[in-house]
């Protein structure tokens, strides 16, 4: 089960039989559009405040799941979640509504591969059969917590990201067809001493290359075992930050085979972009939706999702902390009428 220092290796295979994903109006003029399983036409979503429509888009998110996977809520044994708001409320919420045990995550932008390595951890050792996990993230909630309110217009620097305004979960089960959970490798805290909120890309790099290092090392395979290697979301800035610092390592990726979910969601014209997408939906909805599609299509094999978090608050800013960074790396195969019994 452990392998190395800081990586598990699953020998039954948790498998993804399902998922849900849920964006907003932004994200559905990006390129993948046809991705998602949910566009909303505003931000609102019918709600009174931001905060509930983000916690709405994950109750959805869920609800799309366990629909495609022919279950009902009370088959669900354990919902991993978290979010970028205080207290994880959104995630708190929703397991409100979804009424099934609970477990509550934070590890900011990386808390979609958390849920997913500890939700295939459960099901490896078979202490639950069916587990939804994920992560959500709603642009209008977070940048008035962490940044300022859009209404301010406050300017943002070249470096600065665009918070998705999204969700996507995924249902692991024992059972099923689906691409199947290999291995995991938990991240360590790396902290290069930045503080610019503005540039969490280049804070978040080294965590990202310090865990895709430590996957190879402990699991003793070359980087070439994978169709594509992405990150959760660097941005502009910290991929090529991030290529850089690989490539200290001995580690030569190219662009067909190393991306990031940040760089993927938007095209590069939409207005406000900058650098790239980030929050916590944006891993969450890229992978859960985009990239576990091209796999059931055929187009990727084997493929390591390395989420990547800033995990910094509005006080530690406050204080003139730097911004402790972390990465989870989840490793994901698909073989085509591959079923787990």
């Amino acid at each position: 089960m452990l392998q190395g220092h800081q990586s598990w290796v699953f020998a039954n295979r948790p498998t993804i039989i399902s998922t849900g994903t849920v964006v907003g109006p932004f994200e559905a003029q990006g390129p993948l559009v046809e991705d998602f399983d949910l566009l909303h036409g505003d931000l609102w979503l019918g709600q009174n405040s931001y905060e509930k429509a983000e916690t709405k888009m994950l109750e959805e998110a869920c609800e799309i799941a366990i629909k495609k996977a022919g279950l009902q809520k009370q088959d669900i044994q354990f919902f991993l979640a978290g979010d970028l708001l205080n207290q994880i409320i959104s995630s708190s919420f929703a397991a409100r509504t979804l009424a099934v045990p609970y477990l509550g995550l934070f590890s900011a932008c990386s808390t979609s591969m958390e849920s997913l390595a500890l939700g295939a951890l459960i099901v490896n050792s078979r202490a639950g059969n069916h587990v939804i996990c994920g992560a959500s993230s709603h642009n209008s909630a977070v940048e008035k917590q962490f940044r300022y309110p859009t209404e301010y217009g406050a300017q943002r620097p070249p470096t600065a990201q665009w918070t998705v305004t999204g969700t996507g979960v995924a249902l692991l089960s024992a059972q099923g067809e689906g691409p199947q959970v290999t291995s995991a490798t938990i991240g360590r805290i790396i902290d290069m001493g930045l503080s610019d909120p503005y540039n969490l890309g280049g804070a978040m790099a080294p965590a990202a290359v310090d865990t895709i290092v430590a996957h190879f090392r402990d699991l003793g395979i070359p980087h070439e075992e994978y169709d594509l290697i992405a990150t959760g979301d660097l941005g502009r800035v910290g991929h090529q930050i991030s290529l850089d610092l690989l490539r200290k390592h001995s580690v030569t990726l190219s662009e067909e085979k190393y991306t990031d979910c940040g760089l993927l969601i938007y095209r590069e014209d939409q207005p406000m972009v900058f650098s790239g997408g980030s929050g916590c939906g944006c891993s969450s909805s890229v992978v859960f939706g985009h990239i576990i599609n091209r796999m059931k299509k055929g187009e990727l094999k084997k493929v390591l999702i390395v989420a990547t978090g800033a995990l910094l608050s509005p006080l530690s800013y406050q204080q003139k902390e730097s911004i402790p960074c972390i990465a989870h790396a989840v490793a994901l195969e698909y073989r085509e009428g591959g079923v787990n019994d």
